[in-house]
């Protein structure tokens, strides 16, 4: 195996594609024990809230207390601990979802909250793998495609099951069940990528672990930039979740609620114009003029989103398209963040440490605002279609993204151009 490696090392093409092959199936078989569940309805209702609405709440607050516990405990893992944990929290999620199969309604949060927290720290140990290289662009836009196409994927495999009689309590277990030994291989696979070349240290910084202190230094340095960063995160991880988990009531009252593979059919032209647009940024080797190209992409995402909404709204375009274009414009801010983003951000104020800690700050703070969206919707606006509620907050995401992220990408391209002024 550390020939394999040292094979690997020596070429740059077999690298990108092997390390993209093996992040791209971790990640996608991660989703086979998260997303399944969101293919059923599970009508009915506990108190105020529908019966779905408290299983997906449930699940995001155990990934929001994972994004948490991942800010100190990802950032900081060693290297060597990363394959093994994987397999942990697979094990952990997979054995929450026979417990939410076997459990009583009301216990049935219970175990997607346990289902949830080891699965929000599997982003983080596998961007560990990539970061840091003069290819990262490429490496961590094929990277996120896998949750693109997985979401969509994941919930079909299950659509089908149910189709095929399975129970919605046994139905999640049962997709997780056919990608437990998948996952295992592509850990396996994973664990073969090398590590940055000196070439990739002193193109894109040193990557290691952060203390506590110099966590602190960097979020205090910079936190006008990054607020601004948060705060369109915080809203846009609840509306991405909106219209992952409640893709099934969306498209009903779309006209698709019988269209077989729904899912798949517009989340692969998604997946295929968020690698193009992000991908393409490899090319850009000077990290400050990267960083400002990703911002305009993240920019023109929100715009999308606008665009597609008043196409739809003029009945331009169909349901579907509309759908692909919210998705695309939405994955267009969002993947950034889990990615590319701080990579470029981390090489462009010369920090010595690793993406990971900033990604997993925007991540807690997103998902916290997921739960918020997910309350304040079937509470303060029971009465208002699940689609109708995602037009409104398409527009509000879009409105709200131009504006932070504008200022926020001034604000860091100003500041760091000040310092190179100020060191010559």
């Amino acid at each position: 195996m550390r020939r394999f490696s040292e094979r690997l090392e020596r070429s740059d093409p077999a690298l990108v594609v092997y390390a993209i092959v093996a992040s791209f199936a971790t990640y996608f078989c991660m989703y086979a024990f998260r997303k399944p569940f969101a293919a059923a309805s599970y009508e009915g209702q506990l108190g105020e809230l529908e019966l779905k609405t408290v299983y997906v709440i449930a699940q995001v607050l155990g990934y929001t207390a994972s994004k948490y516990i991942g800010i100190r405990w990802v950032s900081s893992i060693a290297s060597e601990r990363r394959g093994r944990a994987l397999l942990a929290m697979i094990g952990a999620a997979q054995l929450a979802l026979l417990a939410f199969a076997l459990a009583p309604p009301g216990l049935k949060a219970v175990a997607l909250f346990f289902n949830g927290l080891p699965l929000g720290m599997v982003w983080g140990l596998v961007v560990r793998y990539l970061e840091g290289r003069r290819t990262s662009e490429l490496l961590l836009a094929g990277l996120s495609c896998s949750f693109i196409v997985a979401s969509g994927v994941v919930k079909d495999i299950g659509r089908a099951l149910l189709d095929a009689g399975v129970s919605e309590s046994w139905m999640p277990f049962t997709v997780g069940l056919i990608f437990v030994l998948p996952f295992g291989l592509s850990v396996w696979l994973l664990e073969r990528v090398p590590p940055p070349s000196p070439e990739d240290v002193a193109a894109r910084v040193e990557r290691r672990a952060m203390t506590p202190a110099e966590r602190r230094a960097f979020f205090s340095r910079y936190a006008p930039g990054l607020l601004g960063l948060f705060a369109v995160y915080f809203l846009l991880t609840a509306y991405r979740d909106f219209r992952d988990n409640y893709g099934v009531e969306i498209f009903a009252t779309l006209g698709y609620a019988e269209e077989p593979a729904i899912f798949t059919a517009t989340e692969v032209p998604v997946a295929f114009g968020v690698l193009v647009a992000l991908g393409l940024l490899y090319r850009i080797r000077d990290n400050r003029r990267a960083l400002g190209v990703t911002y305009a992409i993240m920019i023109a995402g929100a715009l999308t989103l606008v665009i597609g909404t008043w196409l739809h709204d003029a009945e331009a375009i169909s349901g579907a398209t509309w759908m692909v274009l919210t998705g695309i414009g939405s994955y267009l801010i969002y993947v950034p963040y889990g990615s590319i983003l701080f990579d470029r951000l981390v090489a462009v104020t010369g920090v010595a440490g690793t993406a990971v800690f900033a990604i997993y700050v925007a991540d807690a703070l997103g998902y916290t605002g997921s739960v918020g969206v997910q309350l304040y919707k079937d509470i303060a606006q029971s009465d208002v279609s699940r689609a109708a509620f995602f037009r409104s907050f398409t527009l509000a995401q879009a409105a709200i993204g131009v504006v932070l992220l504008s200022a926020s990408g001034a604000y860091f391209m100003n500041k760091e151009q000040g310092t190179r002024n100020r060191e010559v």
